[in-house]
């Protein structure tokens, strides 16, 4: 469970953030265009890139202790500067307009949302590089456990999204629903990467 929990943690933490994606399915979810197909296509594609990067480089990093160390690093460095970034938007402020033009039939909206999402750099860094690499420190049995986690604060996410979207566009209008949020997302963060720089200090 705790394993379950940490990939979970991480799972969430990289999710809900400001960008595109975010905003092309709580934009869709508002306009009650397709919100299933949006939220399980988003999902999927999610689940599918997490489970290459735990089945893939988390056994090549298990191979190389030197390259799972190196990667372990990387990993830390890159939750401060997300949870850094994080920190700076909970200061500044900012808000989340759903003005993204309405898919007109299912076929444009799953082509656009594969656009959304496999177009996006950040989604391979953050589903193949990051959670593959944090899941290689980890027993095989274990890895799949991590990856079903992040797998699950995804769909947990993007269907949440989607369907309470109704709800959710007119309170991310006000700066402060953001701040909040940043600023949980830079808590997890941080508290991801210290959970990884204990061992080095005990």
């Amino acid at each position: 469970m705790t394993v379950f929990l940490q990939g979970f943690g991480v799972g969430a933490g990289l999710i809900v953030a400001i960008g595109a994606q975010n905003a092309f399915v709580l934009a869709q979810g508002a306009r009650r265009n397709y919100p299933f197909q949006t939220a399980f296509v988003c999902s999927l594609s999610d689940a599918l890139l997490i489970l290459l990067g735990v089945a893939g480089l988390g056994g090549l990093l298990t191979l190389n202790p030197q390259l799972a160390n190196g990667m372990t690093w990387f990993a830390v460095a890159f939750l401060l500067y997300y949870g850094w970034r994080a920190f700076r938007a909970s200061l500044s402020g900012h808000s989340l307009e759903a003005t993204a033009a309405a898919v007109p039939s299912r076929r444009q909206l799953l082509l656009t949302t594969l656009a959304f999402t496999f177009l996006n750099p950040h989604v391979y860094l953050d589903t193949i590089v990051l959670i593959g690499g944090l899941s290689g420190r980890l027993p095989e049995t274990e890895r799949l456990i991590f990856g079903i986690g992040a797998a699950c604060a995804s769909c947990l996410w993007f269907f949440g999204l989607s369907y309470g979207a109704g709800l959710l566009a007119p309170l991310f209008r006000k700066p402060l629903a953001w701040r909040c949020l940043d600023g949980l997302v830079c808590l997890t963060m941080w508290g991801i990467a210290w959970s990884l720089l204990r061992p080095v200090f005990a």
